[in-house]
C-alpha cells in the first residue's frame, strides 16, 4: 500500500515537473507581486517581527536567557514557516479550482507548490538566522548539521496538515476564521518568547504534545546549548511528522473525489 503510492508519487512528479516548477514559481512570485521590496521582505518581515517582539518581551523575559535574541528568533521563524506554510496549504485547492476543474492534475500539486514556495522563503530566512548568530557570537559546531533533520520534519508534517486542512476548506469555509484562532493560541503555546522552566514539570510535559514546540525546542538545544536531544526526541519528531502526513493523505483519498462538488 505505502510502496504503491511512493512509487505513484515518484511517477507523478516525473511527468509533471515542469508544471510542479512553474506552480512554485508562480505561488513564489505572487506573494510579492504589486509590492515595492519585492523578495526583500522575505528577510525584513521575519527582522521587523523579531525587532517587535524584542521590544515588548525582551525586558520581560529576555533578562536571564542566554542569547536571549536567538532564543526569540528559533521560535519566530519556525512558526512563521509553519503559519505560512499551513494557511497557504489551507486555500491551494480552492485557489485553483479552476484549474482543477478544466485539466486533469493530481490535486495534491497545488498543495506541494505552495509547500515549497514557503519553504524557500524560510531558507532565505535561515540565512538572517545564522547571521545573528555569528553576531551573537555562538559557536557553530557540527552538531548543527543535525538542523535539516528538524527541516525535513516540519516540511513533512507541514504538508500533512496542509492536506487535512484543504480538504476540509472545501467543504468548511469557516474553517480560515477558526484557523487563524487556533494559530493565535498556538503562537502562544509554543514557548517563542518566554522560558518553561519557570512552568510546573506537568506544564512542560504537556508542551511536548505541541509539535512546533518540539522542532523549536531542537533548535535551541542545538545552536543555543550545542547539544544533541536524545534519540527519543528525534523519534518524536518522526512519529508527528508521520502522523500528519497519513492522516492527510487518507483525507485526500477520502474526499477527492468529492472536492469538485463544492468548487
Amino acid at each position: 500500500m505505502v510502496s504503491s503510492t511512493i512509487k505513484r508519487f515518484q511517477y507523478t512528479m516525473r511527468t509533471r515537473r515542469f508544471l510542479f516548477q512553474q506552480l512554485v514559481n508562480r505561488d513564489f512570485q505572487h506573494r510579492y507581486k504589486g509590492t515595492m521590496l519585492g523578495m526583500a521582505w522575505s528577510v525584513l518581515s521575519p527582522l521587523c517581527n523579531l525587532a517587535v517582539m524584542m521590544l515588548v518581551f525582551g525586558q520581560l523575559f529576555g533578562r536571564n536567557v542566554d542569547h536571549y535574541i536567538i532564543y526569540l528568533f528559533s521560535g519566530n521563524i519556525i512558526m512563521a514557516y509553519y503559519r505560512e506554510s499551513t494557511n497557504n496549504g489551507m486555500t491551494s485547492l480552492l485557489n485553483n479550482s479552476r484549474i482543477i476543474l478544466k485539466i486533469n492534475i493530481p490535486k495534491y500539486l497545488f498543495l506541494l507548490s505552495q509547500n515549497v514556495s514557503a519553504l524557500i522563503n524560510f531558507c532565505l530566512t535561515i540565512g538572517i538566522y545564522f547571521f545573528f548568530c555569528i553576531i551573537e557570537g555562538i559557536v557553530f559546531t557540527p552538531k548543527m548539521l543535525l538542523l535539516p533533520f528538524s527541516v525535513l520534519c516540519l516540511v513533512v508534517m507541514n504538508i500533512g496538515i496542509g492536506m487535512v486542512l484543504s480538504a476540509l476548506y472545501v467543504l468548511f469555509r469557516d474553517l480560515r476564521y477558526l484557523y487563524s484562532i487556533f494559530l493565535t493560541l498556538l503562537n502562544y503555546l509554543s514557548a517563542i518568547f518566554y522560558t518553561v522552566d519557570r512552568f510546573p514539570v506537568e506544564f512542560q510535559h504537556m508542551l511536548m504534545l505541541n509539535p512546533v514546540y518540539v522542532n523549536i525546542r531542537y533548535w535551541r538545544l542545538i545552536v543555543i546549548e550545542q547539544t544533541i536531544p536524545s534519540l527519543s526526541y528525534h523519534l518524536l519528531m518522526v512519529f508527528y511528522s508521520l502522523l500528519f502526513l497519513t492522516i492527510g493523505v487518507y483525507c485526500y483519498k477520502r474526499l477527492n473525489h468529492r472536492f469538485v462538488y463544492y468548487f
